[in-house]
């Protein structure tokens, strides 16, 4: 049976399919529950035995699914080392992690957790299998000369459990055709397929590929058949913002995200003052979700009178930044969109001897001025700034541009991930970023200039995303 590839249909497979006579069927028992707070939000922990075999099965419930029809359900088979180590050679950490998320933020499912290691293989014959795949077996081939099936796993305890937990039918998240056959045969409706998109990177992409050519599984592997490299699991929104909030409980200041979208040949505008719509819708919501992540988005004074930019977050639900502008002459207009639109009053940074008459007007308007004192070129001390903006509770800061702010914080090793958004299309206009040599060097070795570590690729629409993690050869503080 092949299942369509879109993922937006709806299965009526009743529970009064015939099932095979002889078929097992086991009993379980629920041993106790206990409530478990996570950064997704609030569950229920469910322990169950049963009497098919000597393992644990957990149940992990959100809100109120005692009327039992259409419950959002992952049904997740254990794999230590994607779902603890966040092993990057399959998706299964990240189908969990993506699967809670989805639950928590519907408000009402559950999550089954079966202890089915190595799709049924445990976990001994899977790291051997690991090996052969490094040999150059694909997935299917090495479980196969372990003496292994390709997939061994069984979900009549899951159909179970749900049975108990008073699930009638099920939106079941999955890829996997199989499961949803199987728990149809042990009697559980499901009324539709919801799809988890993995990311691919060179360690997952062959397994991924083996999936969808072996094993039936339904996965768009996007743009070059898979080719595409990718962490899914440094990259997420949820671990930016852990390493947010550990990055400014150990430093006191705000943790930078340098971001920007350019076209081929690097440019940020087709001429200097002048707005360039670059980046896809696909992606602009993508940038969204980043500045809602974010206390503070940072731009300079360049951008304000160029773009008159709102710096919100509306192509996307969450709490819109406060805008930092750096500004050392105070040339901020008081009819900007940023003094009268819907997101909070700009935070103005300028230079201790600006005009005082400006500063008051702005003031007037809503705006909140700051003087710090300047570098010796006479912009804002990036530095001082960040000190600054820590004192005043910034945990983080998303820096958009342009050209001279970006290549300031680079310059002086200021930023912690670097996000850049790549569209297919040439401009031949402003560049992104001036030379990083240092000011008192007119040139500097290759080895010099900052490179990106853990690095992802992703696909927005047309547009590629590329991040990672900034390095210097020697680290600046």
């Amino acid at each position: 049976m092949r299942w369509p590839s879109n993922g937006r249909w709806w299965f009526f497979l009743f529970r009064s399919r015939l099932m095979d006579p002889d078929m097992e069927i086991p009993s379980v028992e629920r041993l106790t529950s206990a409530r478990i707070p996570t950064v997704d939000g609030e569950f229920s922990l469910s322990l169950y035995e049963n009497s098919k075999d000597d393992k644990d099965h957990l149940a992990l419930a959100c809100g109120d699914v005692a009327d039992g029809e259409d419950v959002l359900v992952r049904v997740h088979s254990e794999c230590f080392t994607g779902d603890v180590l966040g092993s990057l050679r399959c998706d299964c950490g990240e189908q969990l992690d993506a699967s809670m998320r989805r639950i928590a933020k519907n408000g009402r499912g559950i999550l089954l957790y079966l202890r089915q290691e190595g799709r049924g293989i445990g976990l001994l014959s899977k790291l051997r299998a690991y090996n052969l795949q490094d040999d150059g077996y694909d997935t299917v081939e090495a479980n196969r000369i372990l003496g292994h099936g390709a997939d061994e796993r069984d979900y009549a305890i899951a159909a179970r459990i749900l049975d108990d937990l008073g699930v009638s039918s099920a939106r079941l998240l999955t890829n996997n055709p199989q499961k949803i056959e199987s728990l149809a045969e042990h009697g559980v409706e499901i009324t539709e397929r919801i799809s988890l998109e993995p990311h691919v990177n060179r360690h997952n992409a062959e397994y991924l590929r083996t999936k969808v050519n072996r094993m039936r599984h339904i996965l768009d592997l996007g743009p070059a058949n898979g080719h595409a490299q990718g962490n899914a699991h440094g990259t997420s929104l949820r671990d930016l913002k852990q390493r947010i909030d550990r990055y400014f409980a150990e430093k006191g200041r705000p943790f930078v995200t340098l971001t920007y979208a350019q076209s081929l040949d690097g440019s940020i505008a087709s001429t200097s003052g002048t707005p360039l719509p670059i980046s896809s819708e696909q992606a602009l919501r993508f940038t969204h979700q980043l500045r809602a992540l974010h206390d503070g988005i940072l731009v300079g004074i360049g951008t304000v009178l160029a773009d008159d930019p709102r710096l919100t977050v509306r192509h996307n639900d969450g709490t819109h930044p406060v805008p930092i502008v750096l500004d050392s002459s105070l040339r901020f207009p008081s009819d900007a969109q940023l003094l009268a639109g819907d997101g909070p009053d700009p935070l103005i940074v300028t230079s201790p001897n600006a005009d005082p008459d400006r500063k008051e007007r702005l003031e007037a308007h809503g705006g909140t001025v700051i003087e710090l004192s300047c570098g010796p070129e006479g912009g804002i001390c990036v530095k001082t700034l960040l000190r600054s903006l820590g004192e005043r509770d910034f945990s983080s800061v998303m820096v958009e541009g342009g050209t001279s702010i970006l290549t300031s914080f680079l310059r002086r090793q200021c930023a912690q991930r670097v996000i850049v958004t790549v569209a297919p299309m040439f401009v031949g206009g402003t560049a992104a970023l001036s030379s990083l040599a240092p000011e008192d060097q007119d040139t500097h070795a290759r080895s010099d200039f900052p490179r990106l570590d853990n690095i992802q690729q992703r696909w927005y629409g047309e547009d590629l995303v590329l991040e990672g993690d900034p390095v210097w050869p020697v680290a600046s503080e």
